[in-house]
Order: C-alpha cells, then sequence, then structure tokens
C-alpha cells in the first residue's frame, strides 16, 4: 500500500508512521508537512533514518501537491490542534481555516486525481460546546460524571456517540474539522472515493508536543516532572474535569482494515479513544504524578476558560462493532510512558513550544 501520511513530523503522524515500519508493515509511506511546529524536526530526522521520504510541503498550498506521486491512501493527521486556535493569539482564524479546512479540500482534490482513498483523523471536539455544557454532572471521587438516566441523545452509560449534537457552536477548530468531515463525505460520494472518518479522543503518548490547550496529558506530566506552575482552571478550580485517552499507535490496526475496504458502508464515521476505563480527571492525573513524581503545588484558577466543557468521554461501540477495535493501550501505560519520556528529556518542552 502507497501512503501519504500529512503531517508526518506532528505526533500523531510520526507515530503512525514508526508503528507501521517497526511492525514490518509493507507500505510505502510518504510523509508530507510543512514543519512549523517546534520539534519537527526532530521527527523527520528520525523517520528518514527509519526509511520514510519525508517531504517538505504545506498542505495549505495547492501547487504543493503537483509534484507528489501517485498513493493509494491519504491519510490526513495534519491539523492545528489546538481547541483555543484562532482566539488564542498565536494563530488566526483565517490561517486556522486555511490549514485545517483549506488544506482538507487540496488533499481531497489530490485524492479525487490520483482516485485515492481518504482517512480523516477528526476529533471529539466536532460535538456541540452548547449541548455538551447542558449535560448534568456530578462529583464522583476526584472526577466529574454524569449524572445518570439522563434523556440526552446521543448519550450512552458509556459515553457521546457519533449521535450526539454537532450544532454550533463547535469552537472555530472544531467548525473546521467538522466542515471537514461533510466535504470529505460528499468528495468520496461525488467521485466514488473509499472515505472514513474517525472522531479521536484526547491522543496521547511519549514525544507530543505538548501545550496547556493540546497534549494536556503529556504537558502536565512534563511540567510536572520539570516542577514548572500548574493551575487548574475553571470549575472552581478543583482539576474534576475529565477527558478519555488514546495513544496513536493503537489507531494501526484500525487504519490497516479501512485501507482494505472500499466498499460502500453506512458506518464511514466512528468515534475511536480509550473510552470510559481511560477516562481521567486533571485532579487524577496530578495525583498520578504525585504518586511518580513527589508532591508538587497546584493553583486555581476559578475563571472558566473559553471552549472548556466539565466531561467529554467518547463511546467508541460502533467501531467495536463494525471493525472489532479496541484500544491496547491503558491510560496507566500511556503515561508511564509520558514520564519515561520527560525522565529522559528534562529539555522537551522547552524544545516544542514557542
Amino acid at each position: 500500500m502507497r501512503i501519504l501520511l500529512s503531517g508526518a513530523c506532528g505526533f500523531v503522524g510520526s507515530t503512525l508512521a514508526r508503528t507501521w515500519l517497526e511492525h514490518g508493515a509493507a507500505h510505502t509511506i510518504i510523509g508530507v508537512d510543512n514543519l512549523s511546529r517546534p520539534g519537527s524536526e526532530i521527527n523527520r530526522h528520525a523517520l528518514r533514518e527509519l526509511g520514510v521520504q519525508v517531504l517538505h510541503a504545506d498542505i495549505r498550498s495547492a501547487s504543493d501537491f503537483e509534484a507528489l506521486p501517485p498513493v493509494d491512501w491519504v491519510i490526513d493527521a495534519a491539523a492545528n490542534p489546538s481547541v483555543l486556535a484562532g482566539r488564542d493569539g498565536r494563530t488566526s482564524s483565517r490561517q486556522l481555516v486555511e490549514h485545517n479546512l483549506l488544506g482538507t479540500v487540496n488533499m481531497l482534490e489530490y485524492c479525487r486525481q490520483q482516485h485515492a482513498g481518504f482517512i480523516l483523523l477528526s476529533t471529539s471536539r466536532v460535538y456541540s460546546i452548547a449541548q455538551l455544557s447542558a449535560v448534568r454532572v456530578e462529583p464522583h471521587g476526584d472526577g466529574f460524571v454524569p449524572v445518570s438516566d439522563q434523556p440526552v441523545v446521543g448519550l450512552s452509560a458509556l459515553g457521546v456517540t457519533e449521535g450526539f449534537s454537532t450544532e454550533p457552536p463547535l469552537s472555530l477548530y472544531g467548525a473546521t474539522k467538522r466542515a471537514s468531515e461533510q466535504l470529505s463525505l460528499e468528495y468520496g460520494d461525488a467521485f466514488d472515493l473509499p472515505v472514513w472518518i474517525n472522531r479521536c479522543g484526547v491522543l496521547a503518548g511519549a514525544g507530543q508536543f505538548a501545550r496547556q490547550d493540546q497534549g494536556i496529558f503529556s504537558f502536565w506530566i512534563h511540567s510536572w516532572a520539570q516542577r514548572r506552575p500548574l493551575s487548574y482552571i475553571g470549575f472552581g478550580g478543583t482539576g474534576f474535569q475529565v477527558r478519555d485517552c488514546l495513544h496513536p499507535r493503537d489507531l494501526v490496526p484500525l487504519l490497516d482494515q479501512q485501507m482494505q475496504t472500499t466498499h460502500s458502508s453506512s458506518d464511514r464515521l466512528v468515534n475511536v479513544s480509550g473510552g470510559a476505563a481511560s477516562a481521567v480527571s486533571l485532579k487524577a492525573c496530578s495525583n498520578w504524578c504525585a504518586n511518580r513524581f513527589g508532591r508538587h503545588t497546584i493553583s486555581a484558577v476559578e475563571e472558566p476558560r473559553l471552549y472548556d466543557i466539565p466531561w467529554l468521554v467518547l463511546d467508541a461501540s460502533r467501531a467495536r462493532q463494525v471493525w472489532n477495535w479496541a484500544p491496547a493501550t491503558s491510560r496507566d501505560d500511556i503515561f508511564e510512558e509520558i514520564a519515561r519520556h520527560a525522565d529522559a528529556h528534562p529539555e522537551w518542552l522547552q524544545l516544542t513550544t514557542v
């Protein structure tokens, strides 16, 4: 299989490429990346040593696709992954739309010309902030849990299903990913292209480029190890907000199945996450860090952060039913992998953040 992997030098893209190659997959991987993210060059060098052809290309530029070789599949792992993008002063709203939406258009046009399949790695942030905020939660232990027996469409005992509302507001980031999903499905239907969409929970693991607004678990563990200042933001400054987590290498078996399946299906879109088994609050993550590294003082900021929500856990039952897929790496194993990386690379946050 010949695969064009966008965002190849990012955390997710590089993890996928390494996993395939280290397990002897017979794929030819062509990576493209604009190398704009601090830390990208580290992964570029490592991938080239593994034999990946890494090309400098910007998915926002249609002309950058003109010289690319033909492939069987395009996997889109490129994105500005911050829910605050376009509002945080780091990225303009236009830059966000150009990268996360126009980039998708350019990849879909390339797929149309090559008659290649397309797999979009989307996000849990396509679900409605207003509706997620309306889910009633209560404290349980060190985190929030939904109040039981709520009549909410798309909310199961295992989390948020694909049937949950995607009505705005989603955040600018979420809106670009939702629009990318819609366009991908339309291109697939219009041009008879196999298209699959995987809505990912919080992706985490060693080597992640992390900030407070993205890669939160990596950011938190690395910061704790270095005794950097940390704060619980919003929700009373408790740290009770909950997310699930998933290691991107666990996506590889799913992607392999999807690339072998080109027939029409009504289940072209699935949630993929660590689910309820991996759900953890920031406070619980702090408890884990205290046991691993020793105690550390956390400040509290009661004022909420834009687009934040108290609880978001994806129900990945459909991926299990359709693809017989389940995550293989536990939350604690993910945390320990990050911690070992923090031990070995005390300079990591400085290298990969601006």
